[in-house]
């Protein structure tokens, strides 16, 4: 639940209870939600209550369960009809419904003067001025606005947020995040407010602008710049796992997100720490957004990265997606790398944010199959091939020459034997002489360097000597 001690609330876990059915073996629900506030695993159980993986009831008490401890009354009543099939409501929630808009109406007429203060014309204002102590003198200044209002908007954006008015509430917390210093505990609750709402809302490019400000309060947090503490350490690592795991509605979204995903998990040593220590699980995404790049520069590389990784951590974590990779690429086992394929073709449907992967992955796998394959042989069956990817023989067929097409690869069909031919790339004597002597002046400066080295050694030797 968010609070104004939104770091407090976010370390005690929600614990999803569910009874399991299906391919729920690597359904990643239950680890996810342990890092989840309330309001964001909402849509992950709407999510698997159609996959068939789980007791239907199950999931409706779950969900249920986690209503009640919102403010969101008419969507507890409409779970707890369906689960109870009834048309009546407990007098329980009935009392709780009023109150929750007794205290909306309260807090709306609380808020009224203050909101005025806050016109279209004082938004540009905020925008110009970047330092948040100039703002807040400037607002008191012209508007009389005080510290104690700065709460009560604190306040609002809670109930607002709680009741699941999202929009009202992220607006709130941009305005907050604005007036406080980064240094200010509020600042970075106020970011994780405002993250949670713009995923909620779906606006993701604004989701992913206040994820790298996130990300920004989190480094920043500290009792001492110079020298922090360990619990300082450890709430840092503890913060970028939610922070991991909340982007992944982001990246999942967004029309860029999926690259933006490998940079965000990869290229930052605190992140992939995270990962390593507290979360190996979100590996499954890291490698999902790798098989399915289009920049091919960087691709040979982070595959390299991300097989790395998941041999490192195959102790603590390894799922069809994750062996996959591990198959073809560390044991070189193409029919183990099949077999997880076909696995993947229903685990991939049935993640929440990977569904919309589905059909890049599998196509990208194949491809790299076949590129693997085709590597250490000079001639392959098509029937083998169309068994290796799961496909029949006129489908691997059509799919292997548009591959050619496409891919512009030196390789020939012959369809009477049934025979793909890879023509052998032939490397020019141009070529190797200047692959050979590339790194020569470099070689030869080191090697001079070595001799005068041991020169200067060898004299003072001898002076030592006499």
């Amino acid at each position: 639940l968010w609070t104004p001690n939104f770091s407090a609330a976010l370390s005690v876990s929600f614990h999803v209870i569910l009874c399991p059915f299906g391919m729920a073996e690597y359904d990643l629900t239950k680890k996810i939600s342990h890092y989840l506030d309330r309001h964001l695993v909402v849509p992950l159980l709407e999510y698997i209550s159609v996959k068939n993986m789980y007791d239907a009831d199950s999931i409706l008490r779950t969900k249920l369960d986690l209503l009640m401890k919102t403010s969101m009354v008419d969507f507890a009543g409409c779970t707890y009809k369906t689960l109870h099939d009834t048309d009546e409501l407990p007098e329980e929630m009935v009392k709780k419904r009023q109150e929750a808009v007794d205290r909306i109406r309260e807090v709306e007429e609380k808020m009224a003067p203050i909101n005025n203060i806050f016109s279209t014309e004082t938004m540009k204002e905020m925008v110009q001025c970047k330092v948040a102590k100039e703002l807040f003198q400037n607002l008191e200044a012209k508007y009389g606005f005080k510290q104690e209002m700065l709460d009560d908007m604190f306040e609002a954006a809670r109930v607002f947020y709680d009741s699941g008015l999202y929009n009202i509430a992220s607006d709130y917390l941009r305005i907050i995040r604005q007036l406080v210093s980064p240094s200010d505990s509020r600042h970075l609750h106020a970011c994780w407010g405002r993250l949670a709402s713009e995923i909620l809302v779906q606006s993701w490019d604004e989701a992913l602008d206040d994820l790298e400000k996130l990300k920004d309060a989190i480094d920043c947090q500290s009792d001492d710049r110079l020298h922090p503490s360990a619990q300082t350490y450890l709430t840092q690592l503890q913060q970028r796992t939610w922070l991991l795991h909340w982007s992944l509605f982001v990246f999942f979204n967004h029309s860029q997100g999926k690259e933006k995903l490998i940079d965000f998990f990869l290229s930052n040593p605190n992140h992939l720490n995270a990962i390593q220590t507290l979360t190996p699980h979100l590996l499954r995404y890291v490698v999902v957004c790798v098989v399915v790049s289009t920049d091919k520069k960087k691709k040979k590389n982070q595959l390299r990265d991300v097989v790395h990784l998941i041999q490192q951590e195959s102790y603590s974590y390894r799922d069809p997606i994750t062996a996959f990779l591990e198959c073809l690429y560390v044991k070189f086992d193409f029919d183990g790398a099949q077999q997880q394929i076909k696995i993947c073709e229903t685990v991939i449907p049935n993640d929440f944010f990977l569904t919309g992967c589905y059909e890049d992955f599998m196509e990208n796998a194949r491809l790299l199959m076949f590129e693997a394959f085709c590597r250490i042989h000079n001639c392959v069956g098509i029937n083998m091939l169309a068994e290796k990817l799961n496909m029949n023989v006129d489908d691997a067929e059509s799919w292997i020459v548009n591959l050619i097409r496409s891919a512009d690869m030196d390789a020939k069909i012959d369809s009477k034997k049934g025979l793909v031919f890879m023509g052998t790339q032939t490397v020019s004597p141009y070529q190797k002489v200047v692959e050979k002597t590339r790194n020569g002046a470099f070689t030869a400066h080191k090697l001079l360097d070595r001799l005068k080295s041991m020169k200067l050694e060898g004299e003072a030797w001898s002076l030592s000597v006499r």
